[in-house]
């Protein structure tokens, strides 16, 4: 089509094509190349790590009968299947058996794994070698104190185990400013009253709480206070590239080597912006992190840097799994579009914080920006009286997710054919900062 071009968008697992103006601003991060020999580049961390002593050496000086590894849940895409197998090893070689070793599902409040994605988190050979459980924060007997003041509850397999690493991802995240690190054990492995402090209005109403923030943001401040408290032997995470292969590793000390991390991610996902724009087209994130609606608020977060109260956004996200959790579905189908009415009653009851709430809160910082009339929304599996129900303007009509957003964007251009377009396709992997 002449001056227009053609965009791929995370959508899924298959992605979706949409075709733009050619003046439009393509809003992402650098190209990353992905490690050429990553089995050797994770022995070589775990040999050479950050601010702390080589793997084995710990284990030979500990000489541990129990090691707890985490791993985070189905809804991120992190290269387990590549680097557990040389840690295993490593801690064979180190004198523990697999019978010593139990790896843990970093679930957080989402619902526990199926078979099916524990032999997609770390393969059938783990799996078949290794105990690998849930974490379950509604089960007190699978818990243990670790702090009366705040009262903090966490994973006992993890708490009680004689060596604990930590595994993860890290990413721009729209409220603890980056994902990894303090986050594989809060809130991954901890109860529902840490959660939702953790979570709590009061955290969610600070600006700190913010896409690339550490400094002064409290959510990170919480889940760092309740990582030292249980103490971390060994933090192992990863930074990827686009197409998910290998591009980072941070390897070590549970802060230092995630403040590492931090810094190399925020310049590899960085894109600058000198102004709003009137049109922003992102999405979920694709496959794994797009199954639920839940989710695709960060997209809509990551997004704000480039809105204004003239803007529209428009998101495209396939929520397989539909909202969420059944809690966060009630809730939001309960409020039936009455964003404003939501933050009042938070706001009023702060002391109580209900399962999810967080991500509802959220969205109306997007709301509160754009509007309900201008937060456009596209997919192809949640039900249409559903998402009339949603604090969404849903894009409805005939025809697949692709075609129903190609033409509300053809729609908008035509009524504004001067309006400044910007499109972010990796959506919620993408930081935008505006220009100083």
């Amino acid at each position: 089509m002449p001056n227009t071009k053609t965009v791929t968008m995370l959508y899924g697992k298959e992605g979706m094509e949409l075709h733009v103006p050619a003046s439009t601003h393509l809003l992402h991060g650098c190209d990353v190349p992905p490690i050429e020999n990553p089995q050797a580049a994770v022995i070589e961390a775990m040999n050479s790590p950050i601010a702390c002593a080589p793997l084995t050496e710990l284990l030979t000086s500990s000489r541990p009968a129990t090691v707890a590894i985490t791993i985070s849940d189905i809804t991120r895409p992190v290269p387990n299947r590549l680097f557990l197998p040389p840690m295993l090893t490593l801690l064979n070689q180190a004198g523990i058996s697999d019978s010593q070793i139990v790896i843990i599902i970093g679930t957080g409040m989402h619902r526990p794994s199926s078979h099916q994605e524990r032999q997609i988190l770390v393969g059938p050979e783990i799996l078949a070698r290794i105990e690998v459980i849930d974490h379950s924060p509604d089960k007190s007997q699978t818990l243990v104190n670790v702090s009366d003041d705040p009262p903090v509850r966490v994973c006992r397999r993890f708490a009680e185990a004689d060596f604990r690493i930590v595994t993860g991802y890290i990413e721009p995240h729209f409220m603890a400013g980056f994902s990894g690190g303090r986050k594989g054990v809060c809130p991954a492995l901890v109860d529902l009253q840490t959660i939702q402090r953790f979570h709590g209005y009061e955290t969610l109403s600070n600006p700190l709480a913010d896409n690339g923030v550490l400094k002064g943001n409290p959510c990170h401040q919480i889940a760092l206070d309740v990582a030292r408290a249980v103490g971390v032997d060994v933090l192992f995470n990863v930074a990827i590239t686009r197409d998910r292969k290998l591009a980072g590793i941070y390897c070590g000390h549970l802060e230092q080597a995630h403040i590492a991390g931090c810094e190399q991610v925020a310049q590899w996902t960085a894109a600058e912006i000198d102004a709003p724009f009137d049109l922003v087209i992102t999405n979920g994130g694709g496959y794994p992190l797009d199954q639920t609606f839940y989710q695709t608020v960060k997209g809509m977060c990551s997004a704000l840097p480039a809105l204004d109260s003239d803007s529209t956004l428009l998101m495209v996200s396939y929520c397989g799994e539909l909202l969420g959790s059944k809690d966060y579905t009630e809730m939001m189908l309960s409020y039936d579009n009455d964003w404003q009415r939501f933050l009042a009653d938070i706001s009023r009851n702060r002391s109580q914080t209900r399962l999810d709430q967080w991500e509802f809160q959220m969205q109306a910082r997007v709301l509160k920006r754009v509007g309900l009339e201008k937060l456009w929304f596209v997919s192809d599996k949640i039900p249409q009286q559903m998402q009339h129900r949603i604090s969404v303007t849903p894009i409805l009509g005939s025809g697949t997710a692709q075609q129903r957003a190609q033409r509300a964007i053809d729609k908008y251009l035509a009524g504004h054919p001067k309006g400044r377009t910007a499109v972010i396709p990796e959506g919620p992997y993408t930081m935008l900062r505006r220009k100083s």
